[in-house]
């Protein structure tokens, strides 16, 4: 089948003009003569005249009658209404959110408006319609103020945006003015570039630096002092050679400890704007911890009391050695502060609605919620650490989770730590999009609580149970 003609083919090679013309004047002359031969001027003047307007009303018909299928191809050819263009699922395929807004004078704050936003300005800024107020829209002052620059001064601008809430994301936001609107409205393109994972890396440098330095001193200073003393007067005395060492040692793996922390935390944090998807079992998790933790906690005489449930009922996206840090962590918390004969619980629990899983537990304890998800999940696994140590008052507990944050407030101490554990368990369960809580008396003890999004269970296998230990 040839392909349809152009209304420029058609007029060269499809039009009807020509024949229809020249057969027109061949029959006036033909008439004419005829008339003026038989009739009185008058009458042949008036025939002539009935003959070119029949001859005009064919011409009009036969160019009529030749257009229709050329009007019916155009029609059938045209997008239908209310289908996208094109140009929309390109545009909406690019990750860089991109807006274009409007703007009709500069005083008014609400002629300022978005008439197009891509996917992912869409899901960035929670947009619901197709267009509306810019302000509704981005309420940052400096977004705005670019925003005027490229609508009313002509000129490109940029500014840096941060967003709030639980995981905050950085963009870089690019204002270029474009071509004004057909009714003399000014228009703009805002494209927000997402720089998280970049400022991330300079703040975790700057963090680092300024952390791991002034942990570091303490250590490196201890060790200084004793290399000189053991090259001076105590380089003959046995005993307090090996008394040296051994503190020795000790200062090194602190710094050893440290250096792996603040290692760790910093992996965390540039990945900490990307969920985890893989399927994790909270429950196999905290068992795995358990078998490796209950040596150290019988040299320490604490007892190690677990309930769990049945494999593949607590499952949650995550990645599995994260999970594990954080069992891990808090379990190791809860053995430190707990003395001869005394018990830490862990429970693991599934189906939790949000409420439940952010209930207290301690009846009359001081609680404070160190994380909340931005976007309740409608199911959570649960799970719950609590010793019976010396506890804390109401005022540390919001700030637990802070690098190298001590209760006794000093960095240096009996217990043995890093001071990171807490921020690493943190920053771990905000990656995955879950919460923490903790719940505290004097004399009664301390209880950790995280909540992660549950995913659907799996079948349980036969005879397969809930184990308690």
């Amino acid at each position: 089948m040839s392909a349809p003609q152009t209304q420029e083919t058609r007029a060269q090679e499809g039009s009807p003009w020509p024949i229809v013309a020249a057969g027109a004047a061949g029959l006036l002359t033909v008439l004419a003569l005829a008339l003026v031969e038989h009739f009185a001027p008058l009458t042949a003047v008036l025939a002539l005249a009935a003959v070119a307007a029949a001859t005009a009303v064919c011409v009009l018909a036969a160019e009529r009658a030749g257009a229709l299928p050329y009007d019916d191809h155009g029609r059938a050819a045209a997008p239908g209404a209310g289908e996208p263009t094109p140009f929309r699922s390109l545009v909406d395929a690019l990750p860089d959110p991109i807006l274009v807004i409007s703007g009709a004078a500069p005083d008014h704050v609400t002629s300022r408006r978005y008439l197009f936003a891509n996917l992912a300005a869409t899901q960035l800024l929670r947009l619901e319609g197709g267009e509306g107020l810019l302000v509704n829209a981005i309420r940052d002052p400096a977004v705005l103020d670019v925003a005027d620059q490229a609508l009313f001064a002509s000129r490109d601008a940029a500014c840096v945006y941060e967003t709030t809430g639980v995981q905050p994301r950085t963009l870089h936001v690019y204002a270029r003015p474009l071509a004004s609107a057909a009714d003399g409205r000014k228009l703009a393109l805002l494209v927000f570039r997402d720089e998280t994972e970049t400022r991330q890396v300079e703040r975790t440098r700057v963090d680092f630096l300024a952390n791991a330095s002034h942990e570091l001193r303490t250590p490196l200073a201890s060790l200084t002092g004793f290399i000189e003393t053991l090259r001076g007067h105590a380089k003959d005395d046995p005993a307090a050679r090996d008394r040296f060492l051994a503190i020795m040692q000790a200062q090194a793996e602190r710094m050893s400890r440290l250096i792996d922390d603040l290692m760790s935390l910093s992996r965390i944090e540039l990945a900490e704007h990307i969920a985890p998807a893989d399927r994790v079992d909270l429950g196999a998790c905290a068992q795995d911890v358990v078998e490796a933790s209950t040596p150290i906690a019988e040299r320490q005489g604490v007892q190690l009391k677990v309930r769990l449930p049945r494999k593949g009922a607590a499952l949650v996206a995550g990645e599995r050695d994260q999970i594990v840090q954080v069992v891990q962590n808090l379990v190791d918390n809860a053995i430190k502060y707990s003395g001869p004969g005394q018990v830490v619980d862990m429970v693991v629990q599934a189906d939790l609605s949000p409420e439940a899983a952010a209930a207290p537990f301690r009846p009359g304890a001081a609680r404070f919620s160190l994380l909340t998800p931005d976007a309740p999940s409608p199911t959570y696994a649960a799970l719950r650490i609590s010793d019976r140590g010396p506890g804390m008052e109401r005022e540390h507990l919001p700030r637990l989770t802070e690098r190298f944050y001590r209760v006794e407030g000093q960095k240096s101490g009996e217990r043995a730590g890093s001071g990171l554990g807490l921020a690493i368990v943190k920053h771990i369960v905000n990656r995955h999009r879950g919460g923490l809580t903790v719940e505290s008396a004097i004399g009664e003890g301390t209880a950790f609580t995280v909540y992660l999004p549950q995913l659907a269970a799996e079948a349980p296998p036969a005879g397969d149970v809930a184990k308690v230990s």
